[in-house]
């Protein structure tokens, strides 16, 4: 209840947030993390559900057929970031998932360039690093770099030497998952650096292109999209 003793709203990633708090805190505070749910569950709060959120986000991309090109329907990311409310609950539900699934994940690694805008809030909420995976030239200092063919020609990924430590566990966050030319590069790169990929986790997939199928890690999309 708020102070004035009406209900207030919040999502299931309150109840994680506090889990994670509790979690950090474990040595400074007496109460179960169990006991500290079941007193919020207590006070009447309205939790928004999965499904509820994730129909949210879905309704808030805008898709603009033949661009860039005919033929291409292009789903706009932007459009789910006008939006405050909507761009945090998808944040919320990656969050949830890297909680119920990879808690013990120690790293989150955004693809350039659009990787970089939920993989800095979700490392943000998870209170661990963020490191970018950058195209080439983009990073200073001694870098580690892969080359690897898209359907349009070659590029490169680079991610600094000193940004991940050996056997650290990384979770890779990218906005759109398409032939998985570049998750599948992030992937090599980051194993090259000595980490431990746990999964590959994006906003949106393109399941008709299966980029899925090469990619030597788990993939997690909020939303498959079928054409």
């Amino acid at each position: 209840m708020s102070a004035d003793g009406e209900k207030r709203t919040v999502t299931k990633v309150d109840i994680i947030n506090l889990k994670l708090i509790l979690r950090a805190r474990s040595s400074h505070i007496g109460q179960s993390i169990q006991d500290s749910l079941k007193g919020i569950r207590q006070t009447g709060v309205i939790m928004s559900s999965k499904d509820e959120r994730v129909k949210r986000v879905i309704e808030s991309i805008r898709t603009f057929p033949d661009f860039p090109k005919p033929g291409i329907v292009f789903r706009d990311i932007f459009s789910l970031t006008k939006n405050p409310l909507v761009f945090g609950d998808c944040i919320s539900l990656l969050v949830e998932h890297i909680v119920e699934v990879h808690n013990d994940v120690e790293v989150i690694a955004g693809l350039d360039s659009r990787g970089f805008i939920f993989g800095v809030l979700i490392a943000l909420r998870l209170n661990i690093p963020f490191v970018p995976l950058r195209k080439k030239g983009k990073l200073p200092g001694e870098t580690l770099s892969l080359s690897y063919s898209l359907e349009y020609g070659n590029d490169e990924l680079e991610v600094q030497k000193d940004a991940i430590n050996p056997k650290a566990k990384v979770i890779i966050v990218d906005d759109l998952l398409a032939t998985g030319g570049t998750m599948k590069a992030a992937v090599q790169l980051l194993n090259q650096a000595g980490a431990d990929v746990l999964e590959g986790i994006v906003v949106l997939e393109l399941v008709d292109l299966n980029g899925r199928a090469d990619i030597p890690t788990n993939i997690f999309s909020l939303i498959p999209v079928s054409d």
